[in-house]
């Protein structure tokens, strides 16, 4: 329940505001959505999921005596590392570019001030906070607690799925919406989020995943 509660308060404060719930994404990443999102709306969404799921949780865990190795965000064998980011960036960016081909329409102007701006909003407002709340604080945890590899890749996949719960796309209002909700983040995010457990894993980085998906995938 505690870790349901951000996207509770983020839900919260969307409806308080009269806009989008304050979740993993900025509305309109994912799924398409018919109003436009304003410029406060983005820095509200940035504010939030930093401070909340990176900044609060990173201080409270240091402050407890726990290290930067300790939560994952060293690197115990950089060069494997930065070879693993290289060849997961390369595929990566062939398969994006294959699915979003209108990137090659966007004028010289559009590409140099859009593609910056989205990786920087990104990058704060989704890429660490779940770096830092899911692969620093979660996922060693879970590995402590469970002694299983397996299950402890499982659990990340499915806390990645749960704090995109109140996506702008999702709906809760009836028990068919519900069911349609979570078959799609499950579809959506189940994968990915094991998939960034085991990177974090196997290397003690949880930067790993960060610069070899997050970084291209998210802008």
């Amino acid at each position: 329940m505690k870790r349901a509660s951000p996207q509770l308060v983020g839900l919260g404060l969307g409806r308080l505001f009269g806009t989008y719930p304050l979740s993993a994404h900025l509305p309109g990443t994912v799924f398409g959505i018919s109003t436009v999102v304003s410029p406060s709306d983005v820095y509200a969404w940035v504010a939030y999921n930093f401070v909340v799921y990176a900044l609060i949780p990173y201080v409270v865990f240091r402050l407890r005596g726990y290290s930067d190795t300790a939560l994952c965000l060293t690197s115990a064998d950089l060069p494997q590392d930065v070879l693993l980011i290289v060849v997961i960036l390369v595929l990566e960016s062939a398969f994006e570019l294959l699915l979003v081909p209108n990137l090659f329409k966007m004028s010289g102007l559009q590409f140099l001030a859009g593609m910056p701006a989205a990786f920087v909003i990104y990058f704060v407002g989704t890429s660490l906070p779940i770096m830092v709340f899911i692969y620093c604080i979660l996922l060693p945890r879970y590995l402590k607690l469970t002694g299983s590899l397996v299950t402890t890749v499982i659990l990340g996949g499915a806390t990645y799925a749960v704090v995109h719960c109140f996506e702008a796309w999702t709906l809760w209002n009836s028990l068919e919406n519900a069911v349609l909700s979570v078959v799609f983040l499950m579809f959506q995010y189940f994968g990915p989020g094991m998939v960034k457990s085991v990177l974090t894993i196997r290397t003690g980085n949880a930067w790993v995943h960060v610069w070899s998906y997050d970084s291209l995938a998210l802008p």
